[in-house]
């Protein structure tokens, strides 16, 4: 498999606690026109598998999605289910460590740097195994892991062996993935704007403004965004604005983006 580096923006959520259940059915996503614009855009949204707020209003977006799901958690199997079953990408949002902050904010089976080379290598195996459907990996906070090659090439190699995309979170200016993705061959994308960093509507709207202007200057943009404290505002801003993105670029998976399948 090629690696392509997409120079495009891409959303990252924050995690947190809340309920979500995915009740009523969602509504159909919408295939672009094939009069639709040839430029893309792939949303990201990271943090399901905890019953986290948003959700439901997530998976009923009718656009196609990339929906990042924590392993091992309670409603990791449930949320990646019906990303499937929606069309939507899977990936695993990997837990790794960050050069800040508390380990409990990882979750189970985090990489850690404390960890054996054999222990790495079980977790990230382990974790692909858990999430259902999962066709892809990018990192849960990982700034201190995502800069580290040694760890970064054992992870690599997996994912790799696994026959998954890697996105990389952009988490730290200092991440290797994007080196090691081009020289191990692993399909690779990376994020370059956080929506909802900030858990307000008026700074989501801002990012989603910042995104738009993108969409002008570059034919692919890549967002991140998140489910948990964030997840109602930043999906009611991403409703909003779909009729009007559309108008510019198509709305397209990440898997769709690596191997160029939007055109």
């Amino acid at each position: 498999m090629r690696c392509i580096s997409l120079v495009g923006a891409a959303l990252f959520f924050f995690c947190t606690n809340s309920l979500a259940a995915a009740a009523s059915p969602p509504a159909p996503i919408t295939p672009a026109p094939s009069s639709a614009p040839q430029k893309a855009v792939a949303f990201v949204i990271d943090d399901f598998g905890n019953n986290m707020a948003g959700t439901q209003e997530m998976l009923a977006l009718p656009v196609p999605l990339t929906v990042a799901v924590m392993p091992f958690m309670p409603s990791t199997k449930q949320d990646a289910e019906l990303a499937h079953q929606r069309g939507h990408d899977v990936f695993v949002h990997m837990p790794m460590e960050p050069n800040k902050g508390k380990k409990s904010w990882l979750g189970p089976g985090a990489i850690t740097s404390d960890l054996s080379d054999d222990e790495i290598r079980q977790r990230v195996q382990k974790a692909i195994d858990d999430v259902p459907h999962a066709i892809g990996m990018n990192n849960h906070m990982g700034s201190k892991i995502t800069a580290n090659e040694h760890i970064m090439r054992i992870i690599m190699e997996v994912v790799k062996e696994r026959g998954l995309i890697y996105l990389d979170s952009k988490t730290t200016d200092k991440s290797v993935a994007g080196k090691l993705a081009a020289e191990l061959g692993v399909p690779y994308a990376e994020n370059q704007l956080f929506l909802d960093d900030v858990y307000s509507l008026p700074h989501i709207s801002g990012q989603m403004e910042k995104l738009c202007k993108r969409i002008d200057s570059l034919p692919v943009c890549v967002a991140i965004g998140h489910v948990g404290p964030p997840g109602k505002k930043t999906a009611s801003v991403l409703r909003r604005y779909i009729p009007r993105i559309q108008k510019e670029a198509r709305f397209v998976t990440v898997s769709q983006l690596v191997h160029q399948s939007f055109h």
